[in-house]
């Protein structure tokens, strides 16, 4: 028998997309390496040859373990679909469990056994890349102690917030007719509110300490930007970043009335209250140029069309069975098709990631403009050195790999940008 057209259509979509992550990789590999040896004339008075020869390193490092992880979640996308590794699991545990518990058990059982296999498979290259990477290049600060129970906290409240919300969308896909897919919409979007409303206040603090900031002085300073761009916060909090890893940042979480500012205590403790002001000035930006809002309308609208489409795929047997998955003829195929697209999607998701690379390095762009409109675009600069540094983040990443990956402009355009037209 002939294979379906989609069957062809996603082993060439699978084998172009490793093939151009490979390419991309080793692109930046070879350009990282070739300017290895002489920091760029434009950071050459601020950044030590060393450091910059160390983020070259740990750029390399980080790359190359990547074209092994690329090419072992490749294999495992082949496995579970065209191999028959989930056709496998669901017929063993539809026999297991559906006589026993029912449907919804079943279902749900698929789901998570599913999720608890990947991650297992996953574990030890999480483990490689923070106890061998990180900690070779001084960025890890976890233990094994500690490792273990962010994997143990981060499964319970998966289970907490993930079985009830897959329970949900399940009853809605078999009790709601050929629309199943606009309510479940809705479910999915109003979840994913509620989350921004609680994550502050009760996921966060299960793994950082918050604490309020008692800088007096930079607090008053901080107050004083926010107030001249219109921005209520909550609170201004000091998570203890360094637990975990010395990079640093700064991030506005939560909605509405519960939005929060946080600062890693490694970003305070690398920037002066100045070059602070600066970069919340830019994350500012942000929420001041409706970023914020339009990546989340714009994550809403392309969840609608997603399950839309799925909600036509998963009435074809062809869908199933084009993808190595025989579908269940005494039992509901809800599970079996979220799975199916959950799998599939992410892998035609990379010829558009060029798109939503340049979009989001607009925004940045633009943040900073906004940023030196509000605070000192030379203290934005500096941060920006201070941060590519304690980050060993590359200056000479590969422009090919830039326009496809980075979500951030390199620091070489940016610092052009803040400098204005010469």
């Amino acid at each position: 028998m002939a294979a379906h057209p989609l069957t062809w259509l996603f082993a060439a979509a699978l084998l172009a997309a490793l093939g151009g992550r490979l390419w991309l990789a080793t692109r930046q590999v070879r350009y990282v390496a070739t300017h290895r040896d002489a920091v760029p004339r434009a950071f050459a008075s601020r950044v030590s040859l060393q450091a910059h020869q160390r983020a070259a390193d740990y750029t390399v490092a980080k790359t190359r373990f990547g074209l092994l992880t690329m090419a072992f979640d490749s294999a495992l996308l082949l496995g579970w679909t065209l191999l028959g590794g989930l056709d496998a699991l669901n017929g063993w545990l539809r026999d297991a469990v559906l006589p026993h518990w029912g449907a919804l058990a079943y279902q749900l059982a698929l789901l998570s056994v599913f999720v608890l296999v990947s991650a297992l498979l996953d574990l030890p290259f999480e483990w490689w890349r923070t106890f061998r990477i990180e900690q070779q290049y001084g960025f890890n600060r976890s233990t094994g102690r500690l490792f273990v129970a962010d994997l143990l906290k981060s499964a319970l409240v998966a289970a907490l917030l993930g079985l009830p919300l897959a329970a949900l969308v399940l009853w809605i896909m078999g009790s709601t007719g050929g629309w199943w897919w606009l309510w479940a919409w809705v479910v999915w979007t109003a979840f994913n509110l509620l989350i921004l409303v609680l994550y502050p206040t009760l996921i966060a603090p299960l793994f950082n300490k918050f604490e309020p900031l008692r800088d007096e002085a930079l607090a008053a300073r901080v107050q004083g930007l926010m107030q001249r761009c219109g921005f209520a916060a909550k609170g201004l909090f000091v998570m203890d970043g360094s637990r975990r890893s010395a990079h640093g940042n700064a991030y506005f979480t939560g909605l509405g009335v519960a939005k929060r500012v946080v600062f890693f205590d490694t970003l305070l403790s690398t920037l002066t209250p100045a070059e602070v002001e600066a970069v919340l000035a830019h994350e500012l930006g942000h929420f001041k140029r409706r970023h914020v809002l339009k990546r989340m309308g714009a994550v809403f609208v392309l969840s609608l069309a997603g399950l839309a489409l799925l909600g036509w795929l998963a009435s074809r047997v062809w869908f199933y069975t084009a993808l190595g998955v025989t579908p269940n003829l005494a039992a509901p195929n809800d599970a079996l098709a979220l799975l199916l697209f959950a799998l599939v999607l992410p892998v035609f998701g990379f010829f558009v990631s060029p798109l939503a690379s340049l979009l989001s390095r607009r925004h940045e762009f633009e943040a900073d403009a906004y940023a030196c409109a509000q605070a000192s675009g030379a203290d934005l600069a500096s941060a920006l050195i201070k941060l590519h540094q304690d980050n060993a983040s590359t200056l000479t990443p590969d422009p090919v790999y830039v326009r496809f990956y980075y979500s951030h402009p390199p620091a070489g355009e940016r610092l052009a940008a803040l400098a204005g037209p010469t």
